[in-house]
């Protein structure tokens, strides 16, 4: 072979191999319910705890999707009031939605760098109270 079709094939095989690379790393991407839990899990082990409200509890409905079951609340950190929802389709197992009632307090774990990034229940961890 002469020396001139080496820079091809170089370069060729760099092309290739960074295919690949990319190929791998996009695979091994987390779905947006694994990031999920993954954030209540943290939040449930480091989170900061806060007393709340739980405002209402809405379940929305679409013909071509499942229904998802979004629990609203409120929480003030600082002097400064939140007003959250988090989607608890996931979770529904974890809690009875008929002994959760609106107006009661709540606690509340959230983030003390990013207080608006709370949850009131993940799977380690329940802040309704009965």
């Amino acid at each position: 072979m002469t020396l001139r079709f080496y820079p091809l094939m170089f370069g060729g095989s760099a092309v290739a191999l960074m295919l690949g690379a990319a190929c791998w790393v996009r695979s091994r991407r987390k779905t947006a319910e694994q990031r999920e839990v993954e954030r209540r899990a943290r939040l449930s082990t480091k989170g900061r705890i806060t007393d709340g409200t739980v405002l209402e509890f809405h379940e929305y409905t679409d013909e071509n999707k499942p229904p998802v079951q979004l629990l609203i609340y409120s929480y003030d950190v600082g002097g400064v009031s939140y007003e959250c929802s988090q989607d608890i389709t996931q979770l529904r197992h974890f809690v009875d939605l008929q002994d959760c009632q609106i107006g009661l307090p709540a606690s509340i774990k959230y983030d003390p760098q990013n207080p608006g990034n709370s949850i009131i229940i993940a799977e380690s961890w329940t802040g309704l109270r009965r």
